[in-house]
């Protein structure tokens, strides 16, 4: 009997699962889950890149009929081999730091952390000068090797290092098509359940895969061939390596994205390795994109096709001084207030589209009603700019660490529908799960087909003329656009108080028979 291969793939990434989780338990007692994570992910990283420049230079030498570690030894080859390593992938490892090597000296007991540190060092150093050095600048800095909580001493620190290389080096974790996609899974995956445990802080990085997913549907839905796509909110880059699995040409779209929190921008940076980005196909950013933007970004005069962001939700900002910035200065003199900064993300990101391109965002639902500045920022987008598209209900705790309901607001400059908005309520639509609930693919095709279509569906979506939501004072509460009222079923009172004298007659005749119990007891 032949075996599915998406049976097969999904057994091997669940045994890759439980290989991980076990791994992160060898560490759960030493540290926080949000330490362990970097030193697993830096360590799945590293033998990533060990293996790819293995298999990259094996293969351009492969008409010699040599491999990468017989070449090494001749002298005369080494400077050229660092050149084409730099050149084709953005870095070189010196073979004794290869992670075979490592795992050969902790099998003979050999294996020190400065073994480690020693590779990592080299890997950052053969960057330099080179196009690719601000790509892999300090994105090992999370996983330090002198922390005591892996050992008081080096021999201790040595040894738990040493057995999370080996249980990593047991990992199906190959360069092949196949084994390739478990090794992003597998990444995706930890991230996932460090977020589960975690609570409230994992959810600034992680936006479960359902729901990046259909964001990256939107966005590339009229578009399958976008130049560039952007997330000024990056996290772990998991969204915008959504939009580039949903394109024709995988290879032709650059990622933009920016990031506060340093160690959340060096995942983003290696999840875009991780999962076969050429190093020049990326550009993210470290630091505050509403206060620092990224230069870079903010001098790309034709704005991103694919706009995409699932920001902290109402996160603090200042507003003070933002008179000058294009930005936030079109809206009749109103800002975000410093309490709610959703919809100076909102105005962040319109500045950044392009003129053909899709918008969307994850956000609470208080965008769509709150009043004061938001009022003015909401009607601006509408009545003068005319940019939104949709707006999307999703279902209650999708995301970890809160169980608010959410909304997708989806906007374009240039409308083909120009004068009407689409409303969908599709918090019904989803499958109960144990920690969070989830999107399934017939939820995300729901949305995505009713929103193409632009037809009234009962109790689902509705089309609202922009006259309608004028007569709601810009109120895009979707409750008054889609009625999901079930009706109760007529109630029959006579057939109730029929009821009702029968179950009386029934009591009567139990309580009689009661009685009749009691007194042959002689209880009465």
């Amino acid at each position: 009997m032949a075996i599915d291969k998406d049976e097969l793939l999904a057994k091997q990434q669940s045994e890759v699962d439980s290989q991980l989780w076990a791994m992160a338990n060898e560490l759960r007692g030493n540290m926080e889950a949000s330490e362990f994570k970097n030193y697993i992910l830096g360590l799945i990283f590293y033998k990533f890149l060990s293996n790819k420049i293995v298999k990259t230079i094996n293969d351009e030498l492969s008409d010699d009929d040599i491999t990468f570690a017989e070449a090494w030894e001749d002298e005369s080859n080494q400077d050229d081999l660092r050149k084409l390593s730099v050149r084709t992938i953005g870095y070189f490892l010196d073979p004794k730091y290869l992670f075979e090597a490592l795992v050969d000296k902790i099998n003979i007991n050999q294996f020190t952390v400065e073994d480690l540190k020693e590779g990592i060092q080299a890997i950052t150093s053969s960057t330099v000068g080179a196009e690719s050095q601000s790509d892999f600048a300090d994105l090992f800095e999370d996983m330090d090797l002198d922390n005591n909580k892996l050992g008081k001493g080096e021999a201790e620190r040595s040894k738990l290092i040493g057995k999370i290389i080996l249980k990593i080096n047991d990992l199906n974790l190959d360069l092949t098509q196949t084994n390739f996609d478990i090794l992003g899974h597998a990444y995706e995956y930890l991230i996932g359940k460090f977020a589960a445990s975690a609570g409230k802080k994992a959810g600034e990085f992680y936006t479960p895969a359902q729901v990046s997913e259909l964001l990256a549907r939107i966005v590339t839905l009229e578009n399958k061939s976008p130049r560039t796509a952007y997330d000024p909110t990056c996290g772990s880059g998991s969204l915008l390596l959504r939009v580039r699995n949903n394109v024709d040409n995988p290879n032709s779209i650059k990622l933009y994205g920016q990031e506060m929190v340093t160690t959340t921008y060096n995942l983003a940076r290696m999840n875009m390795l991780l999962h076969g980005v050429d190093y020049e196909k990326f550009n993210i950013y470290n630091d505050d994109t509403l206060e620092h933007p990224c230069e870079k970004h903010m001098s790309v005069r034709e704005g991103f096709d694919a706009v995409v962001a699932n920001p902290p939700y109402s996160a603090k900002w200042d507003p003070t001084g933002k008179e000058a910035d294009s930005r936030f200065n079109g809206y009749d003199g109103k800002y975000a207030p410093a309490s709610k900064a959703d919809y100076a993300f909102v105005e962040h990101m319109i500045n950044r589209l392009s003129d053909s391109g899709t918008l969307a965002v994850v956000l609470p639902h208080g965008v769509l009603f709150r009043g004061a500045a938001e009022e003015v920022i909401r009607t601006k987008i509408i009545r003068d700019y005319n940019l939104l598209d949709a707006v999307i209900g999703l279902p209650a705790n999708l995301f970890f660490g809160t169980s608010i309901p959410t909304c997708i607001l989806v906007m374009k400059k240039c409308r083909t529908n120009s004068d009407n908005v689409v409303f969908i309520d599709a918090s019904r639509y989803f499958e109960n799960g144990k920690n969070q609930n989830y999107l399934r693919e017939e939820d995300i095709q729901r949305i995505l087909d009713a929103y193409k279509a632009r037809v009234d569906i009962d109790k689902y979506m509705h089309v609202a003329p922009l006259s309608e939501i004028k007569e709601n004072e810009y109120n895009l509460n979707i409750p008054r656009y889609v009625d999901t009222f079930e009706e109760e079923e007529p109630i029959d009172i006579h057939a109730v108080i029929a009821e009702i004298k029968s179950l009386e007659a029934q009591r009567a005749e139990l309580d009689a028979e009661i009685d009749k119990y009691l007194k042959e007891l002689g209880l009465l």
